[in-house]
């Protein structure tokens, strides 16, 4: 796990002063970490009868997709409003300044579907809070929510009691 993190750059004061921004883009471009990142979030689920891994806007598809090739399943993706051309149902969530909306195609989602929501970073657990309200609002079995990395001193988890949650790095900083 120490050469996955290392591949992660630390990027102080962005996008504003006091935050410690995790850049996941150098991990990315190395194809043997970002291979080994994606083998060893993807392969708990070989046998777990996964039907669609849940790609959370933006760096979440980037996961996700990766994901879903691995597992042999589609992919779904959660987008900001307005960027998906069908009819969607949306869940609205609170942000440190205001609010934000995330949206999904409404047929996405079959009732029973089991899924896996894969993102990049859990931080405060706000997005990944209302992703994982909307699919089950839609019926989906929400069976892990996949991160990349944690950054553990934000306390994202607490959004997500119930919700069974791997994070293949975590930052204490």
């Amino acid at each position: 796990m120490r050469a996955l993190k290392n591949r992660i750059r630390n990027i102080p004061d962005f996008p504003r002063k006091g935050i410690q921004f995790k850049d996941i883009t150098t991990l990315l471009s190395d194809p043997a970490s970002f291979q080994r990142a994606i083998d060893l979030m993807a392969h708990r689920h070989f046998a777990n009868g996964i039907d669609a891994v849940i790609g959370v806007e933006a760096r979440g598809f980037i996961m996700g997709a990766a994901m879903a090739y691995k597992l042999g399943t589609g992919v779904i993706l959660v987008r900001k409003p307005g960027k998906l051309p069908y009819k969607t149902v949306a869940a609205t969530y609170s942000l440190e300044y205001g609010k934000d909306r995330l949206e999904i195609h409404e047929d996405a989602i079959r009732k029973g579907m089991r899924v896996i929501v894969a993102d990049d970073v859990l931080a405060t657990g706000g997005t990944m809070e209302a992703v994982v309200g909307l699919l089950t609002r839609l019926g989906a079995e929400v069976v892990e929510c996949c991160f990349l990395a944690e950054l553990t001193a934000l306390k994202g988890r607490d959004k997500l009691k119930g919700q069974k949650i791997f994070s293949l790095l975590k930052y204490t900083d």
